[in-house]
């Protein structure tokens, strides 16, 4: 099982989109400061996930996220799921 996800920091008023197979470990690294990218928006939080049967189609969608390059979209998607 997969999981892509979307993160939001209220530090930084920014989403990041990933892909895991462990979404627990992978936020506990992203609230550690593990990746330089996401350390300056410390703390992160999970706004809208997706599962998948297996990590190569989680990640073709979160290329497919980060290819719109849209906040909007991002927005809409989380927004479709509450």
């Amino acid at each position: 099982m997969a999981t892509l996800y979307i993160l939001f920091s209220n530090r930084l008023n920014k989403y990041y989109v990933g892909a895991c197979t462990d979404l627990e470990r992978r936020l506990r690294e992203h609230n550690i400061g593990h990746s330089k990218f996401t350390a300056t928006g410390i703390p992160w939080r999970v706004v809208y996930t997706e599962t998948f049967d297996d990590l190569k189609s989680a990640k073709r969608r979160e290329s497919y996220i980060k290819r719109m390059k849209s906040r909007q979209y991002i927005e809409s998607l989380i927004s479709s799921a509450q």
